[in-house]
């Protein structure tokens, strides 16, 4: 097995543990932050996605499998935080079912398509997409409190004003700015899941329409090419004399 399937392996296979460490107290065993230990190993999840890609280009290394295994993964991974997050309540479900939705549409999409004979390339925006996502992520995760999201009580505006003022940022100021930053961050990545997912729909539906397109060019050659058969018949092999006799 090469070293960037290896990479896409290893990103499969942090998945649990990352799920353990934001639904448990498991980190306090270890001594470290939960927030600290869980956007470390989702970064580093994250980083594998980044250069599994990267080296299989570069080492021209480029499988069947890790092909397969990529998206998988990317899409575990993603899923996986999220809904750890909705279950400590620091990410709204709403958001999270779009967000999980828009995943399976595209893959069943991109399966139809291979099915058919065509490929629907990864847009720009699909790319931009999973990058807001990791940022929201890791917000969200540095915002909370021991798993949970930080007191409705206080707003952040006014921790920002305050922060200004004093020039001075407390960790309790740190979680609360981060996990409003994160909530931010949600609707960007709802929104560029949404305009992703419209993008590859339009362009199944433009290699659709351009296969039916074709397909009916070639039904209406034949069919024309039948009708000047019928007007023009073969002489079955007789010359005009013998037709005649």
């Amino acid at each position: 097995m090469n070293l960037p399937n290896t990479l896409t392996i290893s990103r499969i296979f942090l998945v649990p543990i990352l799920v353990v460490v934001l639904l448990t107290n498991v980190a306090s065993k270890f001594g470290v932050p939960q927030q600290i230990l869980g956007v470390s190993l989702f970064l580093a999840a994250a980083l594998t996605d980044l250069l599994d890609g990267f080296l299989a280009r570069r080492r021209g290394e480029v499988t069947t499998l890790g092909t397969l295994l990529d998206p998988i993964a990317d899409k575990l991974l993603i899923s996986a935080a999220f809904i750890s997050l909705v279950e400590t309540h620091v990410a709204p479900a709403w958001a999270v079912v779009i967000i999980i939705a828009r995943e399976f549409a595209v893959s069943g999409l991109r399966s139809i398509a291979s099915a058919e004979g065509f490929t629907i390339a990864a847009s720009k925006m699909g790319k931009l997409k999973m990058a807001t996502q990791v940022v929201a992520i890791t917000l969200l995760i540095l915002g909370s409190v021991n798993g949970a999201p930080p007191s409705d009580n206080v707003k952040w505006t006014q921790v920002l004003m305050d922060v200004v003022k004093t020039k001075d940022l407390t960790i309790e100021q740190f979680r609360l700015l981060c996990y409003a930053a994160g909530q931010g961050m949600l609707w960007i990545v709802v929104f560029s899941s949404l305009y992703s997912m419209y993008g590859y729909f339009r362009k199944f539906y433009g290699k659709v329409r351009d296969r039916v397109e074709v397909r009916e060019k070639r039904r209406l050659r034949e069919l024309m090419r039948r009708k000047k058969k019928e007007k023009n018949p073969v002489n079955d092999g007789l010359t005009i004399e013998e037709k005649n006799v």
